[in-house]
């Protein structure tokens, strides 16, 4: 039986086993998926196994930046407890520098990576039998400024790795002080705004188009003529874009001024035009299904006492 990418992605996700352990696995029991879990509890990996059904919506963001790129990784636990821990961040910063020194495609490739003897996904597994709870590598953004071209990409890690951002600028690098501190500081904007988009040009048309339709439906049952629905529409379309990109958003240390009007005025100051070419932001657990545990119990699960 063809073993397919499905069906080894699907028998990581029930058993947070190696890739090739996994590939393996079903190899041995002829794409039989109940068979396989078993074929790797025997090898063992039954406590990955075990764990892999729980959720694991905490954790931390954490970043690594190193000449002309940076990569800002996710990785999950099952309680904040674990997620303070030192060995838990040390391992979030391990694999954000894999990641950029690396510059995997996706999360499948990125586990199969080398790393400390093994790989990645292997060491993720073994990392689920010290800690004891679930650990999940969620995703990764990894950006990088073009190699010979004045640029820079910069970190901020907000509420001790809750929210990470990384953003990458054109224009100077990091020798020149004043656009290192405005590209900090529109880190910061990012984290704090969490804009969609960098300016209104990467807006993708049919959500431009989207948005119009709903304005102008909106004006028109207010009772607004026929005649003004564009108008009031592209009024509305404006506010859109001072909400959702970045460079048309009020910066947050001076809302009189928005972020164009401060890379114009770095761009005068360093003889050439500072841009904001990407960014990525990531908050730990968005999107995820959440615990319902309190506090208390997970303190006292932690002490055995629970």
């Amino acid at each position: 039986m063809q073993i397919t990418s499905g069906m080894v992605k699907e028998l990581r996700e029930k058993t947070g086993a190696g890739l090739m352990d996994c590939k393996a696995a079903l190899t041995a029991s002829d794409g039989d998926m109940e068979a396989a879990i078993d074929h790797l509890r025997t090898k063992g990996l039954a406590a990955a196994a075990k764990k892999s059904s729980r959720i694991a919506s905490e954790g931390v963001v954490c970043a690594h930046v190193e000449g002309n790129s940076g990569a800002l990784v996710e990785v999950n636990c099952e309680t904040d407890f674990v997620a303070r821990t030192d060995n838990f961040v040390g391992l979030a910063k391990e694999i954000a520098a894999l990641i950029n020194a690396k510059a995997p495609q996706d999360v499948e490739e990125a586990l199969t990576l080398p790393i400390g003897g093994g790989n990645l996904g292997e060491m993720l597994v073994g990392t689920v039998a010290k800690i004891g709870e679930k650990i999940s590598f969620r995703r990764f953004a990894r950006l990088e400024t073009p190699a010979g071209a004045s640029g820079m990409v910069v970190p901020y890690i907000h509420a001790g790795g809750k929210i990470g951002v990384l953003v990458a600028v054109s224009g100077a690098d990091r020798s020149n002080v004043a656009v290192a501190a405005l590209a900090k500081d529109l880190a910061m904007q990012v984290a704090a705004a969490n804009p969609t988009y960098v300016g209104r040009n990467d807006v993708p048309a049919p959500v431009i188009e989207r948005e119009k339709t709903i304005y102008r439906e909106q004006a028109r049952a207010s009772g607004k003529p026929d005649k003004i629905l564009d108008k009031i529409a592209d009024g509305k379309l404006a506010k859109y874009f001072g909400d959702f990109c970045l460079v048309e958003q009020a910066f947050i240390k001076d809302p009189d001024r928005k972020v164009s009007q401060l890379l114009a005025d770095a761009g005068k100051a360093a003889g050439a035009p500072i841009a904001v070419s990407a960014f990525a932001r990531y908050q730990v657990g968005e999107g995820m299904e959440k615990r319902s545990d309190d506090l208390a119990a997970e303190v006292a699960k932690q002490l055995g006492q629970g």
